[in-house]
């Protein structure tokens, strides 16, 4: 399945090995100007960097674009049975942002499902509070993940407990997904995308999730099942906006409202009509538009040319 140009990510101006603080070596990419506003961006659960090339491509060349592939993702190392934890994700975004955004310069920091929560159990680190200045939570949810997914459909009454079986083997169960067919790519898009999502969409989300590994994707369904982050909610306490697709069956619209209930210094909610899980694939432009908004609202106006004219483009 070879991807179009357009959704092909550019060349990086920089790739780092980053060590966590388990010895888990992670893939992180540097795009953009160093003297530009920096973004990082945290996929989700199956995803790695190549799940933010339309993003990239339309914030353009005029920002300091940050990826890493969470472990047992793209580019980066298979932790051991044990490496797969909310506090790890946070060991991982906090050695990330050490390794690329310099303490106090700021950074808008976005996360994606698992990404998403990844910011949150992040949310109490001095190595994350001292490098985000305003962060955005894309179709995620913080608790409660299995009982109000609905892949499964919304079934009362006696089918509710087979829903729940079924959502708990999607994501726990380490069988591969096998060879992309028409079946598993209607399969695909039907569980994560909104019904008319473009096809060079779909294609390239049906690349990016059969590219992760079925341990990995099991182990780290495992932990999901069980997640509970509210707590670290109250701690996230810099601008944030949350943003989710009304026809997200995985991380419904409910997930959204309750983080925007819950945070501290929430700006925004935003609802994306028609859209599904994959938001930044199904809705980039809207996204990226978000981004601008929180770099030209929270990271005033750095040094440099570029810098100053992305700013002034996100206004």
């Amino acid at each position: 399945m070879r991807l179009p140009e357009a959704l092909r990510p550019p060349e990086p101006a920089g790739v780092l090995r980053v060590r966590s603080a388990d010895g888990t070596m992670l893939h992180a990419e540097v795009h953009g100007p160093d003297d530009a506003p920096t973004v990082v961006l945290s996929h989700g659960w199956t995803c790695s960097t190549l799940f933010w090339a339309p993003v990239l491509r339309a914030l353009g060349p005029r920002f300091r674009v940050v990826l890493y592939d969470q472990r047992g993702h793209g580019r980066s190392e298979t932790p051991r049975r044990g490496g797969y934890s909310a506090t790890a994700l946070a060991d991982d975004l906090c050695a990330v942002l050490q390794a690329t955004v310099r303490r106090g310069t700021g950074a808008v920091v976005a996360g994606h499902s698992m990404g998403g929560m990844t910011i949150m159990a992040a949310a109490d680190r001095p190595e994350f509070r001292e490098r985000a200045a305003a962060v955005l939570l894309a179709s995620t949810g913080s608790d409660r993940l299995v009982p109000s997914a609905r892949v499964f459909g919304g079934s009362p009454g006696r089918l509710v407990r087979l829903r729940s079986v079924f959502h708990r083997l999607l994501l726990t169960v380490p069988l591969p997904l096998g060879p992309v067919t028409p079946l598993t790519r209607a399969g695909l898009r039907y569980m994560t995308m909104a019904a008319n999502s473009p096809a060079d969409m779909v294609d390239l989300c049906v690349r990016v999730v059969h590219a992760c590994g079925s341990v990995p994707r099991a182990r780290w369904g495992s932990v999901l099942l069980n997640l509970d982050l509210r707590e670290s909610l109250r701690h996230l306490d810099m601008p944030s906006r949350v943003l989710a697709g009304t026809a997200d069956r995985l991380t419904p619209p409910v997930h959204a409202q309750r983080l925007a209930e819950a945070l501290p210094a929430c700006e925004d909610l935003v609802l994306l009509p028609g859209t599904g899980h994959m938001t930044p694939l199904e809705a980039p432009d809207r996204v990226c538009e978000v981004l601008r908004e929180l770099v030209r609202d929270h990271l005033g106006a750095p040094a440099g040319a570029d810098a100053a004219t992305a700013l002034e483009e996100a206004s």
